[in-house]
C-alpha cells in the first residue's frame, strides 16, 4: 500500500492547491495582472516548479479555468435528474434549463467576466484547439438535458417538432452565453445601458421558450 505522504502524492496536492489558488487570483485580479511569481508566492510552490509542471502561464490558466468549470458542474449536479425536474412538462423543463443562464450571470459574474477575458487571451496567445481538449471536456454541456426535455415535450404535447433541434440549441446557448459575457464586462459606448441586464437575458429566454412551445 502506498504511503499517504509519499513524495508524489504530496507534490500532486501542492500542485492542485496551486491551481485552486491561481483560480482565485484570476477571478479577483484578471488574467493579465496575475504573474507566475504571484501564484508561486501565494501557493508556496516554487516558480521553477510551476514552470516545469505547466510550461507557461497559459498552462496554469487553462488548468484554473478547467478547475472552475468543474466546481460549477458540482453545483448543478443532480438538479436535472431530480424527481421535481423530470416530473415537469417538457416545455417547463426547457424554460427552467434556459433560466440556468440567469443563475450563471447573477451568481457567478466574476467567472463570466473571466470567461470573456479568457477568450481574448486564448486568441491573442495563439493557443491551439489540441491544448484546450481537457478544458473543453470540463465545460458544462446542457445539451443532453435539453434534448431529453425536448423529447419529453414532444411526448406530452407541450413542445412543437423542430426540424434542426441541435442547431437551435446551439444558437440560443451561444447567444445567451455571449450576451452574458458582454453584460458583465460593463458599458463601453455612451449608448450602452446595462441597467436592465437580467431583463435582456429574460427576454431572449422568453423568445426561445415561445418558439419551442406548441400552441
Amino acid at each position: 500500500m502506498e504511503n499517504e505522504y509519499s513524495h508524489d502524492i504530496i507534490k500532486n496536492k501542492r500542485i492542485e492547491n496551486a491551481i485552486r489558488i491561481s483560480a482565485e487570483m484570476f477571478l479577483e485580479n484578471g488574467i493579465d495582472s496575475v504573474k507566475m511569481t504571484d501564484i508561486a508566492d501565494e501557493s508556496g510552490v516554487g516558480v521553477a516548479t510551476l514552470y516545469r509542471y505547466f510550461g507557461t502561464k497559459t498552462g496554469i490558466l487553462i488548468a484554473a479555468m478547467t478547475y472552475m468549470w468543474g466546481d460549477l458542474k458540482v453545483m448543478f449536479s443532480g438538479v436535472f435528474e431530480s424527481d421535481v425536474f423530470v416530473s415537469q412538462t417538457g416545455i417547463k423543463q426547457i424554460n427552467d434549463l434556459m433560466r440556468m443562464y440567469i443563475v450563471l450571470f447573477t451568481a457567478h459574474k466574476d467567472f463570466m467576466r473571466l470567461l470573456a477575458e479568457f477568450d481574448v487571451f486564448i486568441r491573442r496567445e495563439g493557443v491551439t484547439k489540441s491544448e484546450l481538449e481537457e478544458y473543453d471536456r470540463s465545460i458544462i454541456n446542457f445539451y443532453p438535458v435539453f434534448e431529453n426535455a425536448y423529447k419529453t415535450g414532444l411526448a406530452d404535447g407541450t413542445v412543437r417538432e423542430i426540424e434542426n433541434f441541435p442547431m437551435l440549441y446551439l444558437t440560443y446557448a451561444h447567444s445567451l452565453m455571449e450576451l452574458s459575457k458582454k453584460l458583465v464586462q460593463g458599458e463601453i459606448t455612451p449608448s450602452d445601458n446595462f441597467s436592465n441586464a437580467e431583463t435582456e437575458l429574460n427576454l431572449l429566454i422568453d423568445t426561445a421558450v415561445y418558439y419551442f412551445r406548441k400552441e
